[in-house]
């Protein structure tokens, strides 16, 4: 029976979440649903565990669903760097769920808070199926699960601010441009190689030379995961979808959604196409390298301007997004980790920031600087949280971005581009400027109602939020463990690791694959 189990995980992955959704919304009951999502969300959490547990080595995971094999079937593939976004994708994921309960009942009527549950096991369901799935056109739909609930879960701020609607509105009309892009692009890959598998279209793609057909597929892919991304310049969907979505909807996008399309877009660099394709090394060098460092420093001015603390975090997750893709341009190993890292250590600490800002909505029902002035007295742990989060931020030493950094200096200096080495260090002093910003109105100004009765976060809230902070810390001071998984990563996606296949043939009529890395004397899974 266990032996069945673990055979099952990667289908298991996604099975679990998408269950329980409509378990939410027929059950009705507010208490039931968060129950049901709390159990479904652990669960997808212990099972990226024990799938990245399975694969850390170096080894490949291939289930094939239904029994039929790639490239007819569709073929959930699990190796070390996907098993690592799925980490980060159910750890926040099964976080929310503990943090959002007084978050959403200040926020969201009580009419919908199933409805929220649903929409948000939905997305889940949907980020954690783009991630673990090997089929192109599997990567669309699931895509596709997790914007709609998305662009629902960000109307229903509409009770806090009517502005939430339209924000949802134009969220959707960009996500729903980025994916006509997306899948027209995998409709020229399919009319050029007749499959969707993502392996066997790498394989029959190194076969084709330049190709007009081929570069066009790759232009409309890039496009449309760029507009998922929030790519500078296509990025202005996000600042008010983060500013007027409820604050525990925000932390989850904030922490997971562009991380798992900046794998989407990784996935199909490097595992579809190629680093040696050369369209993708001149769109790389030429479009996303200048790209990348404008966003870095634009979207940090931006933010230094903002009054409203969402709107603040939302313009320096653009900037981050901009450290994620210089790392991809350098073509090397250590600057592929560096994004691979920043991927999780970006998560965990935007997490954390918006996490504090939701508690700091619920007890002063604002966001504004100007209307959190004092709450370092009133509110302390929060802002604590609220302090240390901003220096991971800004990369102090010590902290999980000065690891990020660290690696994207040092892989810019490996490919001798000394000048994004040096603006790295300068975009992150303009990060030090908006921090600074809440950290002064925060501790060195008079509250707004100094006789005002301000509590102090809800103690499940906070435990949720210095979870996060705490993480910033901890993978700053020993980051053996993210930078292993990147490492091996990184040799994945740039085809350094060589295997073998095992087929093991399933009970249930499914079949699971295990590619053990040749560093391994004996093949993963054999008993």
């Amino acid at each position: 029976m266990f032996e069945q189990f673990m055979h099952h995980l990667p289908a298991l992955q996604t099975v679990i979440p998408l269950m329980a959704a409509p378990l939410c919304m027929l059950l009705g009951s507010r208490k039931i649903a968060w129950g049901i999502t709390v159990i479904a969300s652990s669960a997808a959490f212990l099972i990226s565990c024990l799938l990245l547990s399975q694969v850390i080595d170096g080894s490949v995971i291939s289930y094939h669903l239904g029994g039929w094999a790639p490239p007819l079937g569709i073929e959930y593939r699990i190796d070390a760097f996907n098993a690592f976004v799925l980490l980060i994708v159910s750890g926040i994921g099964a976080l929310i769920p503990f943090y959002a309960p007084a978050s959403i009942k200040d926020e969201i009527p009580q009419s919908l808070h199933s409805y929220f549950y649903t929409a948000y096991l939905l997305c889940l369901t949907g980020l954690l199926g783009v991630t673990v799935t090997g089929d192109a056109f599997n990567v669309f739909v699931f895509l596709e699960v997790s914007s709609l609930s998305t662009y629902a879960l960000v109307a229903m701020g509409a009770k806090k601010d009517p502005r939430a609607l339209t924000a949802a509105f134009n969220y959707l009309v960009m996500g729903t441009i980025g994916a006509t892009f997306f899948v027209l692009g995998l409709g020229l890959l399919y009319i050029l190689t007749g499959t969707l598998n993502m392996v066997d279209l790498a394989d029959k793609i190194v076969l084709l030379e330049d190709n007009r057909t081929l570069n066009v597929a790759f232009a409309f892919i890039f496009v449309g995961l760029g507009l998922k991304i929030a790519m500078f310049p296509m990025h202005l969907w996000l600042p008010n979808a983060y500013a007027y979505a409820p604050s525990a909807v925000t932390a989850f996008l904030a922490a997971t959604a562009t991380k798992v399309a900046v794998y989407t877009l990784l996935r199909f660099l490097f595992t579809v196409f190629s680093s040696k394709y050369p369209f993708e090394v001149q769109t790389l060098e030429w479009v996303v390298l200048p790209l990348a460092i404008m966003a870095m420093f634009a979207s940090s001015i931006v933010a230094i301007f903002q009054t409203n603390l969402k709107r603040l975090l939302a313009y320096s997750s653009i900037a981050q997004v901009g450290y994620i893709l210089l790392g991809v341009t350098f073509l090397n190993k250590t600057g592929l980790m560096a994004t691979i890292i920043h991927l999780f250590n970006h998560a965990v600490t935007k997490g954390g920031l918006f996490m504090a800002v939701g508690a700091l909505v619920l007890r002063y029902g604002s966001a504004n600087i100007e209307d959190l002035r004092g709450a370092g007295k009133q509110m302390p742990w929060t802002m604590a949280a609220f302090v240390g989060g901003g220096l991971s931020l800004i990369g102090v030493p010590l902290t999980a971005g000065f690891i990020s950094k660290w690696y994207l200096i040092s892989a810019a200096f490996e490919a001798n581009h000394w000048l994004p080495a040096i603006l790295i260090v300068a975009s992150s002093l303009l990060a030090v400027i908006y921090v600074w910003r809440v950290v002064e109105a925060a501790y060195l100004q008079a509250p707004v109602n100094p006789d005002a009765q301000i509590k102090e976060a809800p103690p499940m809230m906070l435990a949720s939020i210095w979870i996060l902070v705490g993480a910033s810390f901890y993978f700053g001071i020993d980051a053996s463990f993210t930078t292993e998984a990147a490492s091996i990563a990184a040799d994945i996606l740039l085809g350094n690791v060589e295997s073998n296949t095992q087929l093991m043939p399933d009970a249930i009529g499914g079949a699971v694959s295990h590619i053990p890395s040749p560093l391994n004397s004996i093949p993963h899974g054999q008993e």
